[in-house]
């Protein structure tokens, strides 16, 4: 099991690292507020995610760390959701994103077919956000009409 996913059962291991990446991770840890086993789980996840669905990356945001397309602002679950809506067609998705590389969607679409919970789970709370409940949380975001 993962480190995204609830309460995973963990394991002692004793490895040796090299001062200057201790120190590092440390560093990093304080940064964040993390603690060192805490942050090192979540790199060493994020390094074999990276590895088994190669062009995808991790950056930060509001929400925590996510899954996007290498080289881009683009999030994975956000293509998708166009692969979804295009009926699961990879040559309209690619249409839908032009500016890519078929091999960087299919990049995305491969991290899915790794990771589904994940992405599922945030198509899940993308969908949440109705008009409704857009003017009701957020007013400011929604256009006035006339």
């Amino acid at each position: 099991m993962c480190a995204r996913t609830a309460k995973p059962r963990s394991t002692a291991r004793g490895t040796r690292l090299p001062s200057v990446l201790d120190e590092a991770i440390q560093a990093e840890a304080a940064v964040r507020g993390s603690s060192w086993s805490a942050l090192t789980t979540e790199m060493l996840d994020e390094a074999l995610r990276q590895r088994r669905a190669p062009g995808v990356a991790f950056v930060d945001g509001v929400t925590g760390r996510r899954a996007v397309l290498a080289g881009t602002a683009l999030e994975v679950w956000e293509i998708v959701a166009a692969w979804k809506d295009a009926d699961e067609d990879l040559a309209r998705t690619h249409e839908a994103f032009s500016w890519l590389s078929e091999l960087q969607v299919r990049a995305a679409l491969g991290y899915y077919q790794l990771y589904p919970d994940e992405i599922d789970r945030r198509l899940a709370r993308e969908e949440a956000w109705t008009r409704e409940r857009l003017q009701a949380e957020l007013p400011f975001a929604v256009p006035r009409p006339g």
